[in-house]
């Protein structure tokens, strides 16, 4: 059955969570986990609304719209892919937390698609760039301030942290070290801003290590996904 399938992947997940927490002295409360639910259908996150799994994580505006529709669980909706300003109206609809805001220009579309089709502000997650590689999004070390102070300055959105994934050819320990760093010197301009997405199946440890608020776990807790097309 799906539902002891995915129950028991969880139980091994929670398992790593507490384990990594014990290593760096942190209480497991203190760890949020996200389903990313990319690929999977709608009924998988009626299971892991069932198993206590509240948070969910979309990469794909169009995936996540209908999914979105869909479930009937009361979930919490995560946008953590890239997104694009003419995707903005329609992740404003569901979305309650988006992590990968990276310009003020985005910041601004976000804004003003929430004005319009929300009553309640979205909490917002800066995406950083530990590398510096624009390629792959993500605010550089240099434009964070004047991001930040974009998000802040738009009062559809609550600025509440920052997020990254880490890069290839880093070590995760090193790329979510600079992203503590990082989150660390934004908190000191906006101390609400206190929350860190890093994480993912492969790396959830040394994130939680260096501070991770939030892991974004889907093949540990799903299994094999099918093929993007």
């Amino acid at each position: 059955m799906r539902r002891d399938e995915i129950a028991g992947n969880l139980t091994a997940v929670r398992a790593r969570i507490d384990a990594a927490c014990a290593a760096a002295g942190r209480a497991p409360s203190e760890v949020t986990l996200i389903a990313v639910t990319k690929t999977y259908p709608a009924s998988d996150v009626e299971h892991l609304a069932a198993l206590g799994v509240t948070e969910v994580g979309e990469n794909r505006d169009q995936e996540a719209a209908a999914k979105a529709a869909a479930v009937t669980a009361q979930v919490r909706w995560h946008y953590i892919g890239q997104l694009q300003r003419n995707k903005c109206r329609s992740v404003a609809g569901y979305a309650d937390v988006v992590h990968s805001v990276d310009s003020v220009r985005l910041a601004e579309a976000l804004g003003a698609a929430a004005e319009k089709v929300r009553e309640t502000p979205i909490e917002v997650l800066m995406q950083i760039s530990i590398d510096g590689d624009a390629q792959r999004g993500g605010v550089p070390a240099a434009g964070v301030a004047e991001v930040a102070d974009a998000i802040a300055a738009r009062p559809e959105l609550t600025l509440r942290g920052v997020m990254a994934v880490a890069p290839q050819d880093w070590t995760p320990d090193a790329a979510f070290a600079r992203l503590a760093e990082v989150a660390a010197r934004l908190r000191a301009g906006h101390p609400g801003a206190d929350l860190i997405s890093a994480g993912m199946s492969g790396d959830l440890e040394a994130a939680i290590a260096h501070g991770a608020t939030h892991v974004r776990v889907g093949g540990a807790l799903l299994g094999m996904r099918a093929p993007l097309r």
